[in-house]
């Protein structure tokens, strides 16, 4: 059995970034970079009026014959006199002549003639070639992720492909004959199972689409042949229930047989004690409690920075963050815990119905309470470290 810090340890060790691939950049949110980009051109690709106004030949004349215009798209490099302006719509092409641009409405306009009632300084709104970046800079870093804002950066330079770190391929397997689809008839003993949707939701918070869910009863045979199946199909194998010690528990053992290095075998911790992590190839597999609240707090501690490791996330671990406990503690079990609880920008509340086979408490809790097995007595007011659980 190993303590929190040494399984997170083990994990970061033998978790690894999946393969580079080449994706279109309008289907690129949410991966990380593989390479760093420069900057293809300038951009703007030319000199770039600022504003819907009049562009002229900064000068102390303030009416000007208006002899053309120049909306978004046009180009035309018309030689232009000192009393004369163009009008100008934003984006559109400033002529090189030109080096000011006065908005309309500092303007009174008459026939063909416009009077500048507030004369701008000269260079005013006139966006320089280059001025957002120029060719051969830097657009994005390698290991950047990739946003809304990146992809338009990107686009707005012609740039249509990028290598990204692939997403895995993730397989959950949930184990339990009492276990029924919810939509279907439910038997006396048998109970709604839940933990795969729970986390394919969890899976898809963080970016991963590609998730398969199989379903096996407690019986060894079946339980080998279907890991056999994902270990050779899958980058990532998450494991439902079937891994304590009783006498229907089959997972370890199928595990083991399939070829799994087991890397280790229960954490000193509550909920969750009965998680193994291990290894076979590049494939990494978690099999976990089958109990709800266990099941999602160990996909938040330990599944989710294996993954984000494997999509090339530097950052890996949900924040944390300090806050006072709103009444004292005492942890007389000699384990770490993970509490549910409520916080907000200065204290933190533990919430009722902790038990691992709950998820009443999960589902409006905020943040998980950490507390180290060799902490025992809290008292209240005194920090405790908070580790929120952002969804949207």
């Amino acid at each position: 059995m190993v303590q929190v810090e040494e399984a997170l340890s083990i994990i970061a060790k033998n978790s690894c970034k999946m393969p580079i691939r080449k994706i279109k950049v309008a289907k690129s949110l949410g991966f990380i970079l593989a390479e760093t980009i420069y900057s293809p051109m300038d951009m703007p690709p030319f000199r770039q009026s600022a504003m819907d106004g009049y562009a002229f030949i900064h000068s102390e004349l303030q009416q000007l014959d208006v002899v053309s215009t120049s909306q978004a798209g046009d180009f035309s490099n018309k030689k232009i006199k000192e009393n004369q302006a163009i009008r100008i719509f934003t984006g559109a092409y400033v002529p090189d002549d030109l080096d000011t641009v006065v908005m309309q409405e500092h303007t009174a306009v008459k026939n063909k003639t416009v009077e500048i009632t507030k004369m701008p300084v000269r260079y005013a709104n006139v966006r320089n070639k280059g001025e957002q970046i120029k060719e051969n800079e830097l657009v994005l870093e390698k290991n950047t992720l990739i946003t809304p804002a990146a992809i338009g950066f990107l686009a707005c330079l012609g740039i249509t492909e990028i290598t990204v770190y692939a997403k895995p391929k993730v397989a959950i397997v949930v184990t339990g004959n009492e276990l029924v689809k919810a939509g279907r008839k439910l038997a006396q003993g048998k109970i709604y199972e839940s933990n795969s949707i729970m986390l394919q939701s969890a899976l898809q918070g963080i970016g991963i689409k590609k998730i398969e869910i199989f379903r096996v009863k407690d019986n060894l045979k079946a339980t080998k042949r279907v890991l056999k199946s994902c270990l050779s199909a899958f980058d990532v194998v998450l494991v439902s229930g079937g891994i304590s010690v009783g006498d229907y528990d089959f997972v370890k053992e199928a595990l083991l047989s399939n070829g799994v290095e087991e890397l280790f075998y229960k954490i000193n911790q509550k909920p969750g004690k009965p998680l193994f992590f291990g290894k076979k190839d590049k494939t990494i597999v978690f099999a976990l409690p089958g109990n709800p609240a266990s099941t999602l707090t160990g996909f938040y501690i330990y599944v989710h920075p294996a993954l984000k490791i494997s999509m090339g996330f530097e950052a890996i671990y949900l924040p944390k963050m300090k806050r006072k406990i709103t009444v004292p503690f005492e942890n007389k079990s000699g384990k770490s815990l993970f509490l549910k609880g409520l916080y907000d920008d200065e204290k933190v509340t533990i919430l009722e119905s902790q038990s691992s086979a709950m998820l009443n408490t999960f589902a409006t809790a905020n943040a998980l309470i950490y507390l180290p097995y060799d902490v025992v007595d809290i008292a209240k007011d005194q920090e405790v470290q908070v580790i929120p659980l952002y969804f949207y």
